[in-house]
């Protein structure tokens, strides 16, 4: 989000200890791919609605250019597909009315497009059949969400803020000093805001999330009354005080099967402190420990991924994530260092669309609200998802720059490695597969971005081949590049 990019300068220039050295290749090097050592199922790759949907959620074209694969017209070019396969919808603590009295309280510094309306607007009435729901609210984002599902994504429900009415101050961008801002006598109802969203959703638009955070950030103390966007400040007491609610509400209107994700805390270091927090009843109640990845190349990664993934038997997904560096080596090599040593089976970058062009995938006018360029950060993007695929197995590389994923049935190994540094030459050790024989001649297909922008953009090249059970490939200074090797057996 926006207003993480303060913290990442700082918390981007901790990098991970001797122990967690993130390997950057600065010479010829040799990768060992080993089958023998995987890290579960590939879930998928996401975006968060939010604020750019808000804006766009009602065009065919974005929702083909994020959730598809296929070749789309934009802008006078041809763009790639990403095919991200995971929506994240944000519910809205916003809206407009009048409730005995009382109204929102609205920070002065968060723009209109950050003002997500939420449905339960009137704190008389539970009954979401009542007039005190307006399920005509949120059209635009709802409409992507719709969009999203149509084209195969599953989607996740989460929310910035609890509607403002449920706030102490009743503002939705939080309390004037950051501290806890959800009144107690509404921790009830922001689950039961969520589970009946959850239900509507199914019932009426096609969309059956297939889980619901009910935090966004919660430990985190910058949500303050005059911010810029939504957002709520609830510690670890009140996210335990908070979960069996949202379990109960979600179950007792049948949604047995909808997981419950938490807590979205903003770095890696800030959820493991979360997590061991939480009492073993509290962690009962949670199946899928989101985490955000604004801690940069820094935080203790491994050690997240073994509370949580290890000892606590539970999933794990990098649920959101951005970075100002409009050429995407910096989305690749923290994509990679995931791949390396947090081991999530899902990845999700918080929003494809940006006013600012850093952040941005694609970039829009603040001022005017159309769409203006696409990043390299783009096709830097479409370098892991249109390859690594959901199902495909997660396999060890034994080093933070470049990821692989095995396809059992189509006998396809994947791999994405990024230079961050000078040109070089870069050797993929297969000899533990059994079996690996490439395409005709033992072509590898691959593709290829060079970050600077002035080169390959997400080009596909057929010039590389196998010598044995090795690959070599020359990467330029500043690239990602993708390699798809057929005939491979475990």
């Amino acid at each position: 989000m926006i207003k993480r990019r303060s913290v990442l300068a700082a918390a981007g220039g901790a990098l991970l200890g001797s122990a967690l050295a993130t390997g950057t290749a600065r010479a010829d090097a040799t990768i060992g791919v080993n089958p023998g050592t995987t890290y579960g199922s590939w879930e998928g790759w996401g975006t968060s609605l939010a604020w750019w949907a808000n804006v766009f959620g009602a065009r065919d074209d974005f929702a083909d250019i994020f959730f598809t694969t296929k070749s789309v017209a934009y802008g006078g070019k041809t763009l790639p597909g990403l095919g991200l396969n995971i929506a994240r919808y944000n519910l809205g603590a916003c809206s407009w009315n009048t409730v005995s009295g009382e109204s929102m309280v609205a920070s002065a510094n968060i723009p209109a497009f950050k003002q997500i309306e939420g449905y339960w607007q009137d704190w008389n009435n539970e009954d979401p059949t009542s007039s005190a729901w307006d399920w005509t609210a949120d059209a635009n984002q709802r409409a992507a969400l719709v969009k999203a599902t149509q084209r195969g994504a599953v989607s996740e429900l989460f929310a910035n803020s609890p509607m403002w009415w449920m706030c102490l101050n009743h503002n939705p961008s939080g309390a004037s000093g950051g501290g806890n801002n959800l009144q107690s006598w509404n921790y009830r109802q922001h689950a039961s805001h969520l589970a009946a969203v959850a239900l509507y959703a199914k019932n009426n638009w096609g969309v059956n999330f297939s889980s619901v955070d009910a935090f966004n950030e919660p430990s985190s103390s910058w949500w303050t009354a005059t911010g810029t966007q939504e957002g709520c400040h609830m510690d670890a007491t009140v996210q335990a005080a908070v979960l069996p609610y949202l379990r109960s509400e979600l179950d007792k209107r049948g949604l047995t099967g909808t997981l419950v994700s938490a807590s979205d805390e903003t770095n890696y270091d800030l959820a493991r402190t979360t997590w061991n927090s939480f009492s073993s009843t509290t962690k009962a109640q949670v199946n899928r420990v989101n985490v955000h990845g604004y801690q940069g190349s820094g935080g203790r990664r491994d050690l997240l991924y073994t509370d949580v993934v290890t000892t606590a038997g539970k999933r794990l997904w990098n649920s959101e994530t951005g970075d100002s560096d409009a050429t995407g080596l910096t989305l690749a090599s923290n994509l990679c260092l995931d791949f390396r040593w947090l081991h999530p089976t899902a990845w999700v970058y918080w929003q494809v669309m940006d006013p600012s062009t850093g952040w941005a995938m694609i970039a829009y006018d603040q001022s005017t609200l159309q769409p203006t360029t696409v990043q390299t950060k783009y096709y830097v993007m479409a370098q892991f998802s249109r390859h690594i695929r959901p199902g495909m197995t997660i396999i060890d590389t034994g080093v933070g720059y470049a990821a692989a994923a095995y396809d059992a049935s189509a006998k396809r190994l994947v791999i994405v490695a990024v230079n961050s540094g000078a040109a070089q030459n870069l050797t993929f050790d297969l000899s533990k597969f059994s079996q690996v024989s490439g395409g005709s001649g033992g072509l590898v297909r691959r593709w290829n971005t060079v970050t600077s922008g002035s080169g390959d953009l997400y080009t596909a090249h057929s010039d590389t081949y196998l010598s044995g059970k090795t690959l070599t490939a020359a990467f330029s200074a500043a690239s990602v590049q993708t390699f798809e090797i057929d005939g491979v057996v475990v």
